[in-house]
């Protein structure tokens, strides 16, 4: 598939003075699974809303397939939802539940009893038709919701926090399954989540929001190993920001050290800055480097996490990195490095990123 599946044009939002999503301006492509990540409040569940036609935007235009749809009520549009609470219908049977849109629309008995069949076998559900959703556990009654929108052949499915309920192992086998299910049958998927790890998982690209504007908009990696704003540094995954002066040929740090990092265009020397490394990025003492960059912090915290030792280092001034240790070669009770311990560290300069105040 190629084209434009979703597009927005100055789309705003308001609920009386207050303002959901402002001056949104979008295009998501056929076929694309994209996620609008962010935290609460910050305007996601308002602009899937709008696209489904929930809501109505207070001005701007969306397109769907290249018509605008404002003025089209939601149950003649192209899509449909899938959302945290499952929505099934308690009276009917598996098959049911999943055939209820297409009767609605009085499909044929027999297309009904292929694309039902489809559905299910898409979603692993074959040979529970006729159980009713009481007896399912939360991660199947989550298939069944999928299996009931995608049986309708939408050009576009919206997910609003669908895994939300599920327990965390559930959750991560349900991510993998929801990619390749995106995958199979080629739909639009624009998914809502306010989970990180999530959106890095599935998405093709993702558009972190807050506030009710787009932050940041690209594929997991360019958002996470390239954050554009502090904000988006800090809310996916987890980021050192180390306050930092622009000086030629690098920041400076609160301890006078000089990290030889590109500065953005327009950060003139003498700017208050962020600097910004990620965990994973930065070397304790025993493997740091020629040609890294290095200071020194004193440990104050350090949480074991199974395959990892997250380690929390104050490098001064109120100064604090957060570090990951490797577990692959030592056991639980090695602690060569105790709290209150002066260590080095290190990172490579292209790992770092200048990011302004604000």
């Amino acid at each position: 598939m190629s084209g434009e599946a979703i597009r927005f044009e100055g789309v705003e939002k308001l609920f009386g003075d207050s303002v959901a999503v402002r001056e949104l301006d979008l295009v998501i492509e056929q076929g694309e699974f994209f996620s609008l990540l962010g935290p609460s409040g910050c305007g996601k569940t308002t602009t899937l809303r709008m696209v489904a036609g929930f809501e109505q935007p207070t001005s701007g235009r969306i397109y769907l397939d290249g018509e605008p749809v404002e003025e089209v009520p939601p149950y003649h549009r192209n899509v449909n939802t899938v959302f945290q609470s499952y929505a099934l219908f308690e009276h009917l049977d598996i098959e049911g539940n999943v055939a209820f849109g297409l009767k609605r629309r009085k499909v044929a008995a027999d297309e009904i009893k292929t694309r039902v069949a489809e559905a299910l076998e898409l979603v692993q559900l074959t040979g529970r038709e006729t159980a009713s959703p009481r007896e399912l556990s939360g991660g199947q009654k989550q298939r069944v919701a999928l299996a009931r929108a995608l049986v309708n052949r939408p050009s576009v499915l919206l997910l609003d926090e669908p895994l939300g309920a599920l327990d965390l192992k559930l959750r991560k086998q349900m991510q993998v399954e929801l990619k390749q299910i995106q995958r199979e049958v080629g739909i639009t998927f624009l998914y809502v989540t306010h989970d990180q790890e999530e959106a890095l998982a599935m998405s093709d690209r993702i558009a972190v929001m807050d506030a009710g504007e787009i932050q940041q908009c690209g594929s997991p990696e360019k958002i996470y190993e390239e954050p554009a704003k502090t904000f988006v540094a800090g809310f996916i995954g987890i980021s050192n920001l180390l306050p930092a002066i622009v000086e030629n040929g690098g920041a400076r740090l609160a301890g006078g050290e000089i990290c030889p990092v590109a500065v953005p265009e327009g950060c003139e020397p003498g700017a208050h800055c962020f600097l910004s490394v990620r965990p994973e990025k930065i070397f304790l003492e025993d493997v740091v480097k020629d040609g890294m960059f290095t200071t020194e912090g004193t440990i104050v915290e350090r949480v074991y996490l199974g395959t990892t030792t997250q380690i929390v280092l104050d490098l001064g001034d109120g100064a604090r990195v957060v570090a990951l240790e490797q577990n692959t070669h030592r056991s639980r009770d090695d602690d060569r490095w105790g709290i209150g311990e002066s260590i080095k560290i290190g990172w490579h300069p292209e790992h770092a990123l200048v990011l302004r105040e604000g």
